[in-house]
């Protein structure tokens, strides 16, 4: 028995003992920043690089992609002279401003949207459900999520057209709080809520045109809901990957990230425009979309530059695809209260929106039955 009692005691006194420290290995992640420099990073300092204004791809999960190994593809020439202002004016004047706000207010409820969350993953499968609910019965239109290896799926809607040649249009569904990516709240309602529900409306819209419903456009139509924009463009980058691979002809996609600020021009005294962004993108498909913009909208529009990798557009240029970018407004006057608590539906102009979901709707009818 005291030989017992020796070993337990023993025993106990080791447990007892303090346990050294050892520490996890931190997570990290492989960005490529503006001029290819590429960095080894904690999650931690790929947000401390957008709060410091530098955007980035992370490409932990791209890190085979080299420029040369795209296929060349045909140089796409677009139309000089608009077509389809009968039928664009006709889509646009469905369009709801009432009905944006209905959908928006349920989006900005979550948390956040944070890509690895599990309100990311929520408001995700929040929207695929919306997405769904606007194809009417007998059309062809399908909408599924794209997986991804961290939480949030993204969003793919697709109506297919008379060819395979593809006109796409995207927005991103994540929101981050700048100060806690994580947990922190992030009602994110024009970052980008306002990109989301403008092209959800103009889905919507579209779909109540039976020729384009059942298939007759020239061209495919797809919208696309991308996750995981603020970790680094990982949405876009995974399906834009995905489509150069499989061969996919992506004849422009248009990105709309923010469409609902105008208080930097109306504090000014100034009448809101359309920031027009000329880096990174493809020129001949922005010039399009300018006419576009000036044929449908009563926006104005200035040309500007938003940076290196600063929206989903540059990962449709990374993999060798033409895209336009149109912002809410000059860089200048951008939403000062973006990953913050402030990014709220009080602050969101819904007549703006409107205009936005008007060059969407004409961008997609004029190059969905254009001859490419």
């Amino acid at each position: 028995m005291r030989f017992s009692f020796c070993v337990a005691a023993l025993a106990a006194s080791v447990l007892a003992l303090p346990t050294p420290d050892v520490e996890t290995p931190k997570e990290t992640f492989t960005v490529e920043l503006a001029d290819g420099e590429r960095r080894q990073v904690t999650e931690a300092e790929k947000f401390a690089l957008k709060a410091d204004g530098k955007n980035f791809f992370d490409i932990t999960e791209f890190l085979d992609f080299t420029p040369s190994s795209l296929t060349k593809r045909q140089t796409v020439t677009y139309p000089t002279t608009l077509t389809q202002g009968t039928s664009v004016r006709s889509l646009a004047a469905k369009l709801s401003s009432s009905n944006m706000q209905t959908n928006l207010q349920p989006f900005t409820e979550f948390n956040n949207r944070y890509y690895r969350a599990s309100t990311g993953k929520q408001s995700s499968d929040w929207l695929l459900a919306k997405v769904k609910s606007y194809i009417p019965a007998g059309s062809v239109a399908t909408a599924a999520q794209f997986t991804h290896s961290f939480t949030q799926s993204s969003v793919i809607a697709k109506i297919p057209g008379k060819g395979s040649k593809t006109v796409v249009v995207g927005a991103h569904q994540d929101s981050i709080n700048g100060n806690s990516p994580s947990s922190g709240r992030a009602p994110g309602a024009d970052d980008d809520g306002s990109g989301t529900v403008t092209i959800l409306e103009a889905f919507r819209t579209l779909l109540t045109n039976s020729t384009i419903a059942s298939g007759g456009a020239a061209q495919t139509i797809e919208f696309h809901w991308y996750a995981g924009e603020e970790g680094g463009l990982l949405g876009s980058q995974a399906i834009f990957s995905s489509y150069s691979s499989s061969g996919r002809n992506v004849v422009g996609m248009l990105n709309q990230d923010m469409t609902g600020y105008t208080a930097g021009y109306t504090s000014a005294g100034l009448t809101p425009k359309f920031g027009v962004i000329t880096d990174n993108v493809s020129a001949a498909l922005t010039t399009f979309t300018k006419r576009v913009i000036t044929a449908y909208t009563i926006r104005a529009y200035a040309d500007d530059e938003c940076g290196y990798a600063c929206s989903d557009h540059a990962s449709a240029t990374r993999y060798g695809f033409p895209s336009a970018m149109i912002f809410e407004s000059e860089m200048k006057y951008e939403n000062p209260y973006i990953h913050t608590t402030g990014d709220t539906i009080s602050r969101v102009d819904f007549a703006h929106m409107v205009e936005h979901a008007k060059l969407v709707v004409g961008f997609v009818v004029e190059l969905g039955f254009a001859v490419l």
